[in-house]
């Protein structure tokens, strides 16, 4: 059994539900600090041609909080205003817009469970098979364990025998250490990807909203598999 563990983007880029492909069980990290200016509660979209981000407001946002306890303001009307401008001719606009609606309108004020969201509903239309869980909710008795020590924790709890891990994750786990505690440690690198928006040139690395409004789920399902564990 493989698992992955990352925390919880809001409508996150490609290279993160490639790690949710790569994954039989994947673990949101709710419970770890907060960073600003990072990918939890924004991403970027396709406006005008250029990127532009989607940003969530938030309210006593703070690196000293868990991401579990953050809370936001409710923007979310000007967000899905903000998506059908910018997507409203795109090829696969009137299937992809009810998902993002549905995410947006869970009823819930905090961050970590409406970033989550973004990711589970997107994978329910991809037809996706893993297992979710979240680190707080299912794993609380290993807060406050060291880094790696909680990493190993989370996949004996999982009975997994390998983790994967975004490129990241290099500097901060070492394959011996966990390979002595019968863990396989991989690193999910993507490889480069294109596809065709509107007439413009391709613009990478925006959130997974644009993919799956350009492509069919045949053409989204292909751009997930384009990825290498070593």
């Amino acid at each position: 059994m493989t698992l992955a563990v990352m925390q919880p983007y809001l409508f996150p880029y490609l290279g993160y539900f490639q790690l949710v492909r790569a994954a039989d069980t994947f673990v949101f990290y709710d419970d770890v600090n907060f960073i600003k200016n990072g990918w939890v509660n924004r991403n970027r979209i396709l406006m005008n041609g250029a990127a532009s981000y989607l940003t969530l407001q938030l309210r006593d946002a703070s690196p000293f909080k868990k991401i579990n306890e953050i809370r936001f303001t409710d923007n979310r009307p000007k967000l899905l205003k903000t998506i059908d401008q910018a997507y409203r001719k795109a090829p696969c606009f009137e299937v992809v817009r009810p998902v993002v609606e549905a995410t947006l309108a869970m009823d819930t004020d905090r961050l970590s469970e409406l970033a989550a969201r973004s990711v589970q509903e997107i994978s329910a239309y991809l037809g996706s098979s893993t297992a979710f869980q979240v680190s707080s909710v299912d794993h609380a008795s290993t807060f406050g364990m060291e880094r790696t020590e909680r990493i190993l924790a989370l996949c004996r709890s999982n009975r997994a025998t390998r983790y994967v891990n975004a490129p990241g994750g290099r500097a901060l786990y070492d394959k011996v250490v966990f390979g002595r505690a019968g863990v396989e440690l991989s690193f999910l690198q993507p490889r480069a990807v294109s596809y065709t928006q509107y007439a413009n040139t391709f613009v990478p690395g925006l959130s997974m909203i644009d993919v799956i409004m350009f492509n069919p789920k045949e053409a989204v399902l292909e751009l997930l598999g384009q990825y290498d564990l070593t």
